[in-house]
């Protein structure tokens, strides 16, 4: 089954099977442009959100990882957006070969930093998520390391993604990154991480205070990748922010300052992981509509020399 065929009545039957409930007929779609998402409303009123998993997007155990990861912080009472237990006794289902998860709906505002004591606030709650983290391995989910990771991105690129005539400037300076970041990497330890740990990945409750939420990015990866996200410019242009934040984090645990030396190769590191990424979406319908230019000479020019400016950045930390 593809993902144009999830109609209502799909959806419907898909989730009222999985709980054992009945739905009302309201639907709504939420924006997602790897995975479908829609809001359901069960007959008792209690308002739910069905996620269904784009198909080869990622392995049952990939997104077990990903459940285990939320439900160790919930127990941890983190506050996450921990995926229901399904009829079947587990958090994912299967419908006509797709995947799915049911979650409870939670609503807040975006999140604005206004002051000293939110950046506290967000280091206690990321200090917190990697206490979770470090509990257990997420096997089957990607590892954030330069030889690891972004050397697979690169060779994946080269090899069958960038058109020749570019494929040598892009391996170049690929490769340039992961000889200057391997060493800077070697000795930081890796632990469960959100992984797209950005502004819009956490929601204000008002009252109740910061949620994390969208885990579908998480990895085995370096501390510091859940922290660069919330900056709001270069290292050496915010200072105080990152002290308010690692002063947040280190009341619950130890953050290796060393690490933030990786901010700038982590940087590089996630232009070429969304290149990858965005290379394995374009069959899908919507993508020539965000990506219109797409594998042009331009396009191609433009990604190598937003590269390599970057890699100045990344030199300078060395």
């Amino acid at each position: 089954m593809s993902f144009e065929k999830l109609i209502p009545e799909k959806i419907f039957e898909a989730v009222e099977d999985a709980l054992g409930i009945k739905l009302t007929s309201c639907i709504s779609t939420f924006p997602s442009y790897i995975n479908r998402v829609y809001e359901l409303v069960a007959a008792d009123g209690k308002r739910l959100v069905v996620k269904f998993y784009r198909p080869g997007r990622w392995s049952r155990e990939a997104i077990l990882d990903e459940h285990r990861f939320v439900l160790d912080c919930q127990e941890a009472e983190i506050p996450v957006v921990a995926p229901i237990t399904l009829r079947n006794g587990e958090t994912l289902g299967e419908y006509d070969g797709i995947y799915m998860a049911v979650f409870p709906k939670r609503s807040g505002r975006q999140l604005e930093i206004n002051d000293d004591s939110d950046w506290c606030r967000l280091g206690s709650l990321v200090g917190r998520m990697h206490l979770a983290g470090e509990k257990r391995i997420a096997a089957a989910r990607l590892t954030i390391d330069p030889s690891v990771s972004t050397a697979h991105d690169v060779e994946y690129l080269c090899g069958s993604v960038i058109p020749e005539r570019f494929r040598n400037q892009y391996r170049e300076t690929g490769t340039r990154l992961i000889e200057l970041s391997v060493p800077l990497f070697e000795h930081i330890r890796k632990i469960r991480i959100h992984g797209d740990c950005h502004r819009g990945n956490i929601m204000d409750r008002l009252d109740e205070g910061f949620l994390l939420i969208d885990f579908d990015d998480m990895a085995m990866g370096p501390p510091v990748q859940d922290m660069w996200l919330l900056l709001p410019d270069r290292p050496d242009a915010c200072p105080r922010e990152i002290e308010l934040f690692l002063n947040g984090y280190e009341r619950f645990r130890s953050f290796d300052r060393t690490s933030l030396r990786c901010i700038e190769p982590l940087r590089a590191m996630r232009m070429i992981y969304f290149l990858a990424w965005c290379s394995r979406q374009t069959h899908d319908f919507q993508f020539r509509r965000n990506f219109p230019d797409w594998g042009t000479d331009s396009f191609w020019r433009k990604e190598i020399n937003d590269l390599r400016e970057q890699m100045g950045f990344v030199e300078e930390s060395v």
